[in-house]
């Protein structure tokens, strides 16, 4: 076995490479005052999934075949990384690839959307009775920010809270927002700030009682969800795009897609670890090529907005940035014009925190009909995504006692993707 595995650990290890990293830039830290100290905070990493719901064409995205008997109406074109070349319909995303790379031998071996998508938010196959953390619980547990009140796992859009953080607990679970501060986050206007501070003051010494008799997870649970809400009470404003500037939100676009980027970028900003926006539908049995031109043309412009913005900002060298999808489409155009699901020889984008730019890892064949080098599965995307975190994927969380996998251990990273 090779010794990078052979260590099980807790779950806020640090993988050795991010390890040395940071011992070298801490003592630095030390040595060079306050000044510096403030830039390692600002270091700390987290992570974008963009979730192409439906399935996205690998053809008509990552993975083009232009002139072949699948290859469809569109053209490859160049990239900003030499070599590489990606679908036309992502002129603007062309132009950031030499921060960004590509996967494209993934084999999932599925075709199911409810599975799909659980194999890339979850890292295992679904088995029935057994209850494993989204990706997002993983990330909000293990980067976890003790003196953020945000939530750490929020998906966009989405309202109320997910039931998707497992054995993780309610804590870690996912938040859903839209773009503005939750509902009831904002103090009553005819109660005091002084009433307010005394009734949760009272509150507090009334948990504090019982939690000394009859102290459970679920009370632990009930008292956190209080006081988290009181301490996004006093950032509620965090969630509000209203607050950015007209020339950004022009920028992004006026569509749900655009606005949703901009939400996100919002909430990274304030630190929060995971963040998952949602753009759909791209489940093209019929006119595949009508309608991913019109879904890849919405999806260009704000992701490269996204991503100039992440990087203007010093954040994207510790922001990892995810493209992902259930599964692919179908090399082979129906006779509806559309694409099929496809999850034997597909591809995903991804860049930023811990990953090599500029890179393409595993190929399919000339007509993308099979997996013909590097092929990898979700199982092994799940441990990248970790490793490019800083986290150590083959550690454990401890959940009362009993080690629990942050991946599944049948599996490591792709190694040669990892700075």
């Amino acid at each position: 076995m090779d010794a990078r595995y052979a260590c099980q650990s807790t779950a806020h290890q640090i993988a050795r490479r991010g390890f040395l990293s940071l011992l070298g830039t801490g003592a630095a830290s030390l040595a060079a005052g306050p000044s510096l100290l403030a830039g390692l905070q600002q270091q700390r990493r987290r992570m974008l999934v963009i979730f192409l719901s439906g399935g996205v064409s690998q053809l008509e995205s990552w993975d083009p075949k232009p002139r072949t008997d699948t290859g469809g109406p569109f053209s490859a074109i160049p990239t900003a990384v030499p070599g590489m070349h990606i679908s036309e319909l992502l002129p603007k995303t062309a132009q950031h690839m030499n921060r960004l790379s590509l996967i494209r031998g993934i084999n999932t071996n599925n075709g199911d959307h409810g599975k799909g998508k659980y194999q890339m938010t979850y890292g295992r196959n679904q088995m029935p009775g057994v209850e494993n953390p989204h990706l997002g619980a993983v990330c909000a547990r293990s980067l976890e920010r003790s003196d953020n009140p945000l939530p750490g796992h929020i998906h966009i859009p989405g309202g109320g809270r997910g039931n998707n953080a497992a054995y993780l607990g309610p804590r870690y679970a996912s938040t859903g927002v839209n773009g503005k501060p939750p509902a009831n986050s904002q103090r009553l206007g005819n109660l005091t700030i002084e009433i307010d501070e005394r009734r949760n003051a009272f509150r507090r010494r009334a948990n504090e009682r019982f939690l000394s008799q009859r102290r459970t997870a679920e009370t632990d649970a009930y008292t956190q969800s209080f006081e988290q809400a009181q301490g996004l009470m006093e950032k509620r404003d965090a969630f509000d795009i209203s607050q950015e500037s007209a020339k950004d939100h022009a920028r992004y676009g006026s569509h749900d897609f655009g606005q949703h980027c901009l939400t996100a970028r919002r909430m990274l900003e304030h630190d929060v670890p995971y963040v998952q926006v949602s753009h759909t539908n791209y489940d093209t049995h019929n006119e595949n090529f009508s309608f991913h031109l019109e879904q890849l043309a919405e999806f260009d412009a704000p992701f490269s907005c996204l991503l100039t913005d992440l990087s203007d900002r010093g954040m994207l060298e510790s922001t990892l940035v995810v493209v992902m999808s259930e599964f692919g489409r179908t090399p082979r155009i129906n006779a509806r014009y559309g694409r099929d699901h496809w999850g034997k020889a597909w591809s995903i984008c991804l860049g930023g925190a811990g990953i090599q730019p500029g890179a393409v890892i595993g190929a399919t064949n000339t007509n993308g009909t099979e997996v013909v080098d590097r092929e990898v599965d979700h199982g092994h995307l799940f441990h990248t995504y970790l490793s490019a975190l800083g986290l150590d994927s083959s550690s454990s969380f401890n959940i009362g006692g009993r080690e629990q996998p942050l991946a599944d251990p049948a599996y490591g990273p792709i190694d040669e993707l990892l700075i």
